[in-house]
């Protein structure tokens, strides 16, 4: 696929921040109809700050995040997010706003639903439960 026909997907369909600053590296999708999309990303190797004296240092536990569904399949962005060293030896890294507070869906989808169902995602009919289109 073409470079700039795939980063204009992804900036469509994933939230801004994971667009700009995270790498789609692995795609699985659950069999079945309803199956469950999951999309797996890694942070690019920005360092915070555009900080020279850091080093990357491997991987922050993966943070699982619901987001909309995409053709009918609910999906979950797997986001793995870089931890950084710096001369000292500290472990250093960037604060991602990617979930709205109290939950584990993407700021986007959260506002969705509560403009749809008139609550917050982390309480009120939705909570908990499989909503009624299958996510």
């Amino acid at each position: 696929m073409n470079e700039m026909v795939y980063k204009q997907l992804l900036s469509v369909v994933l939230p801004k921040e994971i667009g700009e600053f995270f790498e789609l590296v692995k795609v699985d999708v659950e069999p079945g109809l309803e199956g469950t999309l999951h999309l797996y990303l890694e942070e690019k190797a920005i360092a915070p700050d555009n900080r020279s004296d850091l080093l990357p240092n491997g991987f922050y536990p993966e943070s699982l995040i619901t987001h909309f569904p995409i053709a009918d399949h609910k999906t979950v962005l797997h986001v793995r997010r870089l931890r950084w060293k710096d001369a000292e030896g500290k472990s250093v890294g960037k604060d991602w706003d990617l979930v709205a507070k109290g939950t584990r869906f993407s700021k986007e989808f959260a506002a969705f639903l509560k403009d749809a169902y008139g609550y917050g995602a982390d309480n009120g009919p939705v909570a908990g439960t499989p909503l009624p289109f299958g996510i």
